[in-house]
């Protein structure tokens, strides 16, 4: 979802909640006072009690939920928090539980929304074109000193690898099927997938993976272990997957166990 527009989740729950205690049944003015009365007020006792006991300040049900709806929509809000004046966002809340006019009509308020929307998708594309370009600039420079060191071979594609354990088995086919343990990080030594971790090998069939795998593995013999290090075009490119940013260099530690036809 946008992160412009989560903002409509929990106004939608808060909403709904209102909406749901507009439907409540009221009771007719004609019932007798002396047979509603004492039911009212253990009705009102019980309504009033915490649904969680024993968190401070918020020692009953109204305002256990009541802040379960507003942590909610802080939490959505957070991405937007400095395009918001919160004291102009409680007032509009204050004026619709009060039945107040609202200073926007439903034609402002359209106008508004899409007027924000577009501003915060532009900020958006610029923050994310500049990450990317911050994480080339860094996976180039990594790449251009790690290729002098010991032990470090460059194929023609660009990518980078050393043998950690040499193995004697045969190297797969570009259409085969292998079984792998493997550790991938960031540049910044975060690791954002790992089988190790899992504690089980994967299986996946070498035309299925991204460039940098596929010639990599093709180049291990079965019972190998190599370190690649791919470059963003043999990788996830601009638009990066996941935890995994746009145009990030790679570091894989690959194990080869077997080739699985």
């Amino acid at each position: 979802m946008n992160p412009a527009l989560r903002f409509a989740a929990p106004l939608v729950l808060a909403s709904l909640v209102l909406s749901l205690s507009a439907c409540k049944p009221e009771n007719k003015e004609d019932t007798a006072k002396s047979e509603t009365e004492a039911p009212a007020a253990k009705a009102d006792a019980a309504e009033d009690a915490p649904i969680i006991p024993g968190i401070a300040g918020l020692e009953t049900g109204k305002k256990q939920v009541s802040y379960m709806i507003g942590q909610d929509m802080g939490k959505s809000l957070s991405v937007i928090k400095d395009e918001i004046d919160l004291e102009v966002l409680s007032q509009a809340i204050a004026d619709q539980f009060a039945g107040k006019d609202s200073k926007l009509t439903a034609e402002q308020a359209l106008k508004v929304q899409e007027s924000f929307t577009a501003t915060i998708q532009a900020k958006q594309a610029a923050e994310a074109e500049a990450k990317a370009a911050k994480g080339k600039e860094e996976g180039a420079a990594f790449l251009a000193t790690n290729k002098d060191k010991p032990g470090v071979k460059v194929t023609e594609s660009g990518l980078q690898y050393q043998v950690v354990r040499a193995g004697n088995g045969p190297k797969p086919a570009s259409t085969d099927v292998v079984r792998v343990h493997y550790k991938g990080t960031l540049l910044d030594g975060t690791v954002f997938d790992s089988s190790y971790d899992r504690g089980q090998p994967v299986e996946f069939g070498l035309s299925q993976v991204i460039p940098g795998w596929s010639e990599g593995v093709a180049l291990m013999p079965v019972g190998s272990k190599y370190t690649f290090w791919i470059p963003a075009e043999l990788g996830y490119g601009e638009a990066g997957g996941g935890p995994i940013p746009p145009n990030a260099m790679l570091t894989f530690e690959v194990e080869l166990m077997e080739i699985v036809k």
